[in-house]
């Protein structure tokens, strides 16, 4: 499979988060962040239960509308626009609740993704069969999705937003509920995608012994509000992380989600 099957078109922008901030009824659940994402990087967002990550993720994508501040992919303001709008200028996710069509098989919900990219349905067939290898489950390929353990469906939903060509993959928990061979195996289908795909990902986990090996920078909220960035060394040293997050995971591979 060529280096560039997963990719939709040429591009060399960031995606950009600039002083984002959302309210619920008077609770303020992120305050000014900013963030920027490289295509080939991935970023890990880490913090404690209710910091704000998966919010971030749901106003990026447009999910949600933003209360104040930008999102922007290169010279694009794509702050409030509609979430498939944003979908088709590149931007693809997963979700803390595995969202499969549960009566189709594996392949057919990879398809599905890939046709809604604009493919035919011959080409998402292949794009599909190509994503199930990609992340080592083409074995699954004919049973229907309803069936796979929760492991599996974690690997399908991440195989499907692939499938989609973006140049931003957002990752919500994807390694929730894997056993630690599960993960080490997850590990290793993310590291190979950015180079072989040209996209950048932006990962959400409570797993610090995968997203401490799998990024090379960290972004960390509590309450709404950065503490910190930084290289994993730099995260593991900085005192405000140790207090708010680290400190209560340390030695854990999975924090309470």
């Amino acid at each position: 499979m060529s280096a560039g099957f997963c990719r939709r078109r040429p591009l060399s922008h960031n995606l950009t988060v600039e002083k984002l901030t959302k309210n619920f009824s008077g609770l303020r659940a992120l305050n000014e962040v900013s963030l920027t994402l490289a295509q080939g990087e991935i970023l890990g967002l880490i913090g404690p239960n209710g910091s704000g990550k998966t919010t971030l993720i749901n106003v990026i994508t447009g999910l949600l509308k933003p209360s104040a501040g930008r999102v922007s992919v290169g010279p694009t303001d794509i702050t409030g626009w509609p979430a498939h709008k944003i979908a088709r200028l590149g931007l693809a996710r997963t979700f803390q609740t595995i969202k499969l069509f549960a009566n189709l098989t594996v392949l057919e919900n990879v398809e599905v993704a890939a046709v809604s990219a604009g493919l035919s349905r011959r080409q998402a067939q292949q794009r599909a069969a190509a994503m199930l290898a990609e992340l080592g489950i083409e074995r699954l390929a004919s049973l229907p999705a309803g069936a796979l353990p929760y492991g599996e469906e974690r690997r399908v939903e991440i195989a499907r937003a692939l499938a989609r060509q973006p140049h931003f993959l957002l990752l919500d928990e994807p390694a929730a509920g894997l056993n630690e061979v599960e993960s080490d195996t997850l590990l290793e289908s993310l590291q190979a995608i950015p180079a072989k795909y040209g996209c950048g990902i932006l990962i959400v986990d409570h797993d610090m012994r995968l997203i401490m090996r799998l990024c090379r920078r960290l972004h960390v909220l509590s309450y709404g509000l950065t503490i910190g960035e930084g290289t994993p060394e730099q995260i593991r040293q900085n005192p405000a992380v140790i207090e708010a997050y680290l400190g209560s995971t340390r030695g854990e591979r999975h924090a309470h989600a």
